[in-house]
């Protein structure tokens, strides 16, 4: 009788456990995430799926954390075989009715100076800052650095 309470309270905690999304308004974030980095990296990399489900469009205009000393969102473009990160000063286009993934083309969030070293499991408090939904604040996840990406929860590495 005590395993099957316990195999029940397990469950009826563990969907809140692996949730990892938030909303607000028209807004739906799915699973943002940091890679562990090298112990003397002095930045980290961020991805997140934006899903604007409004009929109006909106831009994420800047990301916010009081762990890092400023997050930029770049593109890494290759040319010639070498890679250059472009900031995205005018921030991320999300269409109305549309899903957006940093992380796709190159986009991604940049953590300059993170606070310390962060290892998987850890949590990184960020807001999305937005033209017209306003600020969000949200729970970058760090996990270990994976070879590939794919948007979405649970499909983020291949």
């Amino acid at each position: 009788m005590k395993k099957l309470l316990l195999v029940i309270a397990t469950l009826a905690v563990m969907p809140t456990a692996i949730a990892h999304d938030f909303d607000a308004g028209s807004i739906y974030i799915d699973h943002p995430m940091v890679e562990e980095a090298p112990p003397s990296a002095r930045v980290l990399g961020g991805y997140v799926s934006l899903h604007n489900q409004g009929a109006e469009d909106d831009r994420l205009v800047a990301i916010e954390s009081t762990a890092a000393e400023k997050v930029e969102m770049h593109r890494s473009v290759v040319t010639d075989g070498i890679a250059r990160m472009t900031p995205l000063t005018d921030g991320i286009e999300l269409p109305a009715g549309e899903m957006v993934w940093l992380g796709s083309d190159g986009t991604h969030a940049m953590f300059i100076g993170p606070d310390k070293r962060y290892f998987a499991g850890d949590e990184i408090p960020a807001t999305l800052v937005f033209e017209k939904a306003g600020r969000i604040d949200v729970t970058f996840k760090v996990e270990e650095r994976a070879t590939t990406r794919a948007p979405g929860h649970g499909d983020h590495v291949q």
